[in-house]
């Protein structure tokens, strides 16, 4: 996680205004953290009614709008006509239909722009005001935004590049692309939270011991390498087959899981497999994560958050196997979903008061 650096203050900085300007910043930065998780649940929403190829083109600066005419209807209507989603799946499809699965990948988008908007014009603000540099961070916390920005504008160009995968010769997405755009939106989701909180500072109790510090930080890869492992799952529609818990067509393994050649192929490429491995993985994860609320309840770093965490983390079992043995409902695949990015951040904000990364 990025840390920031610690800077004398201004001398004609006093520390009212030091603490003003952490707290605007700390602000935005937290708000900006709540649009990446509302991004990222509205993106749930895109993919499990399968409305991401919706838009066969990339209009960064008028894109904006959707269709205002009739005869732009029709246009954008014909440019999905083209795809093989709609030739191999969606055969036939209305127009309004399409505009069911239009406003989704649009609303997707749009909230994307906004987030580029609500992020880069108080950055400009806050670095031509001098808010960024009365903080006393130095200049390592101007440069931490910068990076920020810059990986949002990634971002974009990522869910771009992944909507591409399934307008030339399939009609779906690639799950490898869909895994990467995922979980570049968790890391900037965690981020967000992690500098916010190192720049509005604590005077909490000090840092955890070492080995607890370690456990928080293999909890926070663990729960990453299962978010990956859920994005493929999502991408492959494996969440559509095996819909029993805890065997797999009667078996804790089924024989398919290991039929592709090469053999390590399977874990990224064989239905079977990828949800083998996402299912045990987040069963471990979870067990990972409830020891460390356990133990980081004893600490005054722990405390208020721990319980929390104990309970995010059961309810998102719950929902996952709950979304596994439905037949993937979009409800509860969004909460799902969403529940992961609560979990996510709840850990990152124990991991941040266990390091004691902040502003003294």
């Amino acid at each position: 996680m990025t840390t920031i650096d610690q800077a004398s203050t201004p001398a004609h900085t006093t520390t009212a205004e030091r603490q003003a300007a952490r707290r605007r910043i700390s602000a935005w930065l937290f708000v900006a953290a709540g649009m990446v998780f509302a991004m990222a649940v509205i993106g749930a929403i895109t993919r499990l009614t399968e409305s991401g190829l919706s838009m066969a083109e990339w209009r960064p600066l008028i894109g904006a709008l959707p269709p205002l005419s009739q005869a732009e209807w029709d246009r954008v209507f014909d440019l999905y006509r083209q795809t093989p989603e709609y030739r191999l799946v969606n055969t036939g499809m209305s127009l309004d239909d399409f505009k069911t699965i239009f406003f989704w990948e649009w609303l997707h988008r749009l909230w994307g722009r906004l987030i580029g908007v609500v992020f880069a014009l108080p950055l400009l603000w806050f670095w031509l005001a001098g808010t960024i540099r009365r903080t006393g961070l130095g200049p390592r916390l101007g440069w931490t935004l910068i990076g920020l920005l810059v990986l949002g504008g990634l971002q974009g160009v990522l869910g771009w590049v992944m909507v591409q995968s399934g307008l030339v010769d399939r009609p779906s997405v690639s799950h490898y692309r869909l895994a990467a755009h995922l979980g570049l939106a968790f890391l900037i989701f965690g981020l967000l939270i992690w500098v916010g909180l190192s720049v509005r500072g604590s005077t909490e109790a000090s840092r955890a011991a070492p080995s607890l510090r370690r456990h928080g930080w293999g909890a926070l890869v663990l729960i990453s390498v299962t978010v990956l492992w859920g994005a493929m799952v999502a991408g492959l529609d494996a969440g559509l087959a095996y819909n029993t818990f805890p065997l797999m067509n009667g078996a804790l393994l089924p024989a398919e899981a290991l039929s592709i050649v090469p053999a390590w192929l399977n874990l990224f490429d064989n239905t079977a497999l990828v949800q083998f491995i996402h299912r045990w993985l987040a069963i471990f994860s979870a067990i990972v994560v409830l020891v460390l609320a356990v133990r980081a309840r004893r600490v005054d770093a722990g405390r208020g958050l721990a319980p929390w965490l104990a309970l995010v983390v059961l309810a998102q079992v719950g929902l996952g196997i709950a979304t596994l043995l439905l037949g993937v409902p979009i409800a509860i695949a969004t909460l799902h979903q969403a529940g992961a990015l609560t979990l996510v951040g709840l850990l990152v904000g124990l991991q941040w008061r266990m390091t004691r990364h902040h502003a003294a």
